[in-house]
């Protein structure tokens, strides 16, 4: 097919090489969730902010129709990317034991509507940027103390911001290589510990084990083995602290312009620190190079 537009641009070949591996890579997405991802790992947004979802869904046809891509078949529902009602959280109670008292600490596989509930529940009522549905990729956990089945918190790990100046600078990236190697990055989008939780070094404790549970659950959803994590901190309410003493890079700060993302990005315009997390001690040296 010649000269792809899309909303009267022509797209780069970078931009057509993210599409088509992202149709091939999440084919079990429907059309309008292959659309959402699409537009928020490409910030194609309206003035307003919100993503051109219906013009990039006419173009992922246009590009099945060509065959280029595979779409899948229709499928009804209900749109992801709202919010939605969630009941109230149970009470937590206060857990301020030692650490080695509450070990072994689990992530649990949200994957149950009973669990799916209290994760929504416990983000949307304790988590400063509340709950959204995400698009496309994500997996999310509890963390509990397995002795006494006690949930201390959750977290979230979903697909990665498109363009982000202090990362891409520290991998090395160009728009080309970045198109080819991003969805070999995860990000961190929701990490919560419930309030009456205050169990020293247990924030550092959950990260450093999160992510080799993650990367291989990660793996097995969707085929592709992350080399890097990364997250933003909001240096107006936290420190970042946990992760450093999780052996997270501090790569600097966002321009501050923020993307409005509708579940794991929605900051607000004030810059965030950039945390990132090598998954493989040649990570950089991967994600530079040809895949």
């Amino acid at each position: 097919m010649d000269d792809i537009r899309f909303c009267g641009q022509p797209l780069t070949p970078g931009q057509l090489r993210l599409v088509v591996d992202l149709a091939k890579r999440f084919g079990a997405l429907s059309r309008n969730e292959l659309a959402h991802t699409v537009c928020e790992l490409l910030d194609w947004r309206r003035p307003n902010g919100r993503l051109k979802s219906i013009e990039c869904r006419a173009l992922l046809e246009q590009l099945h129709e060509g065959g280029l891509i595979r779409l899948p078949g229709l499928k009804a529902g209900r749109p992801k990317g709202a919010a939605t009602a969630v009941a109230s959280a149970p009470e937590s109670g206060t857990i301020a034991e030692p650490l080695s008292q509450l070990q072994p600490i689990v992530l649990e596989r949200v994957t149950t509507p009973e669990s799916r509930e209290l994760w929504r529940s416990l983000v949307a009522q304790h988590h400063y940027l509340g709950h959204r549905v995400p698009f496309g990729a994500h997996l999310r956990y509890l963390i509990r103390s397995q002795p006494r089945a006690q949930v201390l918190g959750c977290l979230q790990f979903s697909s990665p911001a498109w363009r982000m100046s202090a990362r891409d600078q520290w991998i090395g990236w160009d728009d080309t290589t970045r198109a080819q190697h991003l969805q070999s990055i995860i990000a961190n989008s929701r990490f919560l510990i419930l309030p009456g939780v205050t169990v020293k070094n247990l924030a550092s404790h959950v990260l450093s084990a999160s992510l080799r549970t993650v990367a291989a659950d990660w793996e097995q959803a969707y085929g592709i083995r992350p080399l890097l994590a990364e997250t933003l901190v909001d240096p107006a309410r936290y420190t970042g602290h946990c992760y450093l003493a999780a052996n997270w890079i501090d790569v600097g700060y966002t321009s501050g312009r923020g993307r409005q993302d509708q579940y794991h990005q929605r900051h607000g315009a004030s810059p965030k620190r950039v945390f990132l997390y090598p998954l493989l001690p040649d990570a950089r040296q991967r994600l530079r190079n040809p895949p």
